[in-house]
């Protein structure tokens, strides 16, 4: 072996080395984010399993599942359930129909829906607790102009979200106008990549376009819709900042979902284990509602690729 030949011969095993250890050092920010995810976590679900109150260290300990033996049989949490669940389903079957109606408009890539798709994109740039801050100046009964315009429609002393009969719709119409451009823009992408033979085909035999909405693009269009409704969903059943901002959980509790209780359980009443409870359960009503969209999706794509 030459002199010239030993470092390569040194320099082979070094570089087999370094591509088995490759794909652990790709890995390793993808390991850290879990770590870093999984301790909070874990501390959470310590906590949901304790008598832990602020204002009453003396009394710390374990009781295990209390705190969420005694969600079985209070009234409140189940008021929370049932507006976290109702607002989740209200956002996001409006804005799916207003984003599928908008992306379905903006269809074709012209110069002008391009520019107005870029318009539609400038709520979602505002952050929701600023933009719940200018929908409360504008539904303000004295000197809003949102009140000011329902007036002129008849609609006096229109209360928007202070009374309990319209609050939940003025925090839904909030959610709606931050992130309608969200799934539009999804949908819109979804649209334009849609494959043109079976649109041409339709076409050039004169099919009706209702049938050619709810028979080929709507089924084509579905993991595209799930898609959008998976991400919509995981963020509309913890909005905090747009509820908090608009009426902090109320008027009364007509707005208490999780996050706003988990809030006001830790901050106010310093009831940390309760607060930690409230996040485990809406942990798993998240962790359920997204295995049924995920499904969904996969049995979507399955006969897409023509395995079911």
């Amino acid at each position: 072996m030459t002199a010239a030949a030993e470092p390569i011969a040194y320099r082979r095993p070094r570089a087999r080395l370094g591509r088995r250890a490759l794909p652990y050092l790709l890995s390793l920010p993808a390991l850290l984010s879990c770590v870093l995810i999984l301790i909070p976590f874990a501390v959470a679900v310590g906590y949901s399993l304790m008598r832990y109150r602020l204002n009453l260290p003396m009394l710390r300990g374990f009781i295990w599942f209390d705190n969420y033996r005694q969600f079985l049989t209070d009234p409140a949490f189940w008021n929370t359930v049932g507006i976290s669940l109702l607002y989740t389903a209200l956002a996001v079957l409006l804005e799916l129909l207003l984003g599928l109606g908008i992306a379905l408009l903006l269809r074709r890539p012209t110069r002008l829906n391009n520019f107005i798709s870029i318009l539609l994109l400038l709520p979602l740039m505002t952050a929701p607790a600023l933009a719940a801050l200018m929908w409360k100046l504008m539904t303000n009964p004295n000197f809003g102009i949102l009140s000011y315009l329902v007036g002129l429609a008849g609609l006096t002393d229109f209360r928007w979200a202070s009374a309990p009969s319209t609050a939940l719709l003025t925090v839904v119409l909030v959610d709606i106008w931050v992130y309608t451009p969200f799934i539009m823009i999804l949908l819109l992408a979804g649209l334009r990549s849609l494959p043109r033979q079976p649109f041409e085909a339709a076409a050039l035999d004169g099919v009706p376009a209702s049938f050619v909405f709810f028979r080929i693009t709507l089924p084509m269009l579905m993991p595209y819709i799930i898609t959008a409704s998976l991400f919509r969903m995981l963020d509309a059943i913890q909005q905090f900042d747009i509820i908090y901002a608009m009426t902090q959980g109320g008027p009364g509790d007509r707005l208490m979902v999780f996050q706003v209780q988990a809030y006001l359980e830790r901050f106010q009443y310093t009831n940390v284990g309760r607060s930690a409870a409230l996040l485990m359960v809406l942990w798993l009503i998240t962790n359920i509602l997204s295995n049924i969209f995920i499904k969904n999706w996969l049995r979507l794509r399955e006969r897409a690729h023509g395995h079911a």
